[in-house]
């Protein structure tokens, strides 16, 4: 194959000024993402904007959003390893650190939000497995363990003939950990919001969009920075495939809502998410539909703008916030519509029962999320510098044809 080698991977020059500082304001968010969980922990419920009817309040909501697109951001090594699509065989190490890191930042809100974190070896000593969350620990913890060895495989020469095997089962499972965090939502029947067998290949859908805008961002930022080369085929290929993702996450939504509108016993929720729901029917249609789903798609597929690199990160940047809405609704939303606790009659009491619940996050909850986020990114940043993981060249001519054939795949 002419041009350069894909698979000479080098580390990132990380002495400079502008990557020390990075680094140093990473590590003071996620200090203070810890230091917030540790207030809310000593100082007890009331400091934040959680109650008795919204106990997932924002933590949550980025917990389930890194989660998802860690899930996501593996995506683009699947395409290679599984499906055969080489031209994304140069990410392959980089998309295995990634779904290492934002899992890693979305379990570290997830755990520092519990009502008595440290009491989590509880949770995962003595099972329930009548419950989804007991099956999510498994899925969780053994991801870790399945992309490590997938990400061995890929660097060390010696194995890299396994890579397409370890890649292969890697893809099954993190498609079996979104299935699990969309069920929590799908099996809570008690409440309407979250009550639908679409939660899974709606969260599926999610998580191949959220990871991929993630991996735009990362990618064209690093190149960047490091005065490295990017080309426009690889480019190009990832702007397509994001707008796939995107249709396919809106056409699930819109599947969502329509069989709600169909069953009279969600007629009142979808009511309240699409028409009367105050700040969550803004967000909807606002922040998720139009500025998550619709800009984007345009952004990416209108021939005037969509060859700009502008364009393509502009367009990454608003699926992340439209996911981070979407799941806002989806948790929060979710838990605002009153519990049907008897269907057909209503409800009231001094409980707020049969009432729409208001919730204003707090400081804490809001710093704790942000922390995990940069949890996730200080993981990756330290990662491009001490680890092969980045090639030093994505050029045209170093990337080829998709259909090309490397010594690894022989």
């Amino acid at each position: 194959m002419a041009g350069i080698d894909i698979n000479t991977y080098k580390e990132v020059d990380g002495n400079g000024t502008d990557y020390l500082s990075l680094i140093g304001w990473l590590g003071v968010f996620a200090a203070a993402g810890v230091g917030a969980a540790f207030y809310m922990e000593t100082q007890g419920h009331v400091v934040t904007g959680m109650s008795n009817q919204i106990v997932w309040g924002v933590p949550h909501v980025f917990a389930v959003f890194l989660i998802i697109a860690a899930s996501g951001a593996l995506n683009v090594a699947s395409m290679s390893s599984v499906f055969g699509k080489n031209i994304y065989k140069p990410l392959g190490r980089l998309s295995a650190i990634m779904a290492l890191s934002l899992l890693a930042g979305g379990l570290m809100v997830l755990v520092l939000d519990l009502g008595r974190p440290d009491r989590i070896d509880v949770a995962m000593l003595e099972q329930n497995f009548k419950s989804i969350f007991a099956w999510n620990i498994y899925l969780y913890s053994g991801f870790f363990v399945v992309v490590i060895v997938y990400l061995w495989m890929m660097m060390e020469r010696r194995f890299n003939k396994y890579s397409k095997i370890a890649g292969t089962f890697a893809f099954i499972w993190r498609i079996s950990l979104t299935t699990g965090t969309g069920s929590i939502f799908g099996f809570l029947m008690a409440r309407p919001g979250y009550d639908a067998a679409i939660m899974a290949p709606l969260f599926i859908a999610m998580s191949f969009a959220l990871g991929l805008a993630i991996k735009i961002l990362f990618i064209t930022s690093t190149y960047r920075v490091t005065e490295r080369a990017l080309g426009d085929k690889l480019l190009f290929q990832m702007r397509n495939l994001l707008g796939i993702f995107i249709a396919a996450a809106l056409y699930f939504t819109v599947v969502q809502h329509l069989t709600n509108l169909y069953a009279a016993e969600h007629m009142g929720v979808e009511r309240f998410i699409l028409l009367d729901g105050g700040i969550y029917t803004m967000a909807f249609w606002l922040g998720q539909i139009v500025l998550g789903s619709l800009v984007p798609m345009v952004l990416l597929f209108h021939p005037a703008i969509n060859r700009s690199c502008q364009s393509i990160n502009a367009a990454s940047m608003l699926v992340i916030l439209g996911g981070l809405v979407q799941v806002y609704i989806i948790i929060v939303g979710g838990q605002a519509y009153p519990l049907e606790m008897f269907p057909g009659f209503e409800v009231s009491s001094t409980f707020f029962d049969g009432s729409v619940h208001s919730y204003t996050p707090s400081l804490p909850e809001i710093v704790l999320g942000l922390g995990g986020v940069a949890t996730a990114l200080l993981i990756m940043a330290l990662a491009v510098k001490f680890l092969p993981i980045l090639p030093l060249s994505l050029s045209d001519a170093a990337v080829g044809p998709a259909n090309i054939t490397t010594k690894e795949d022989e």
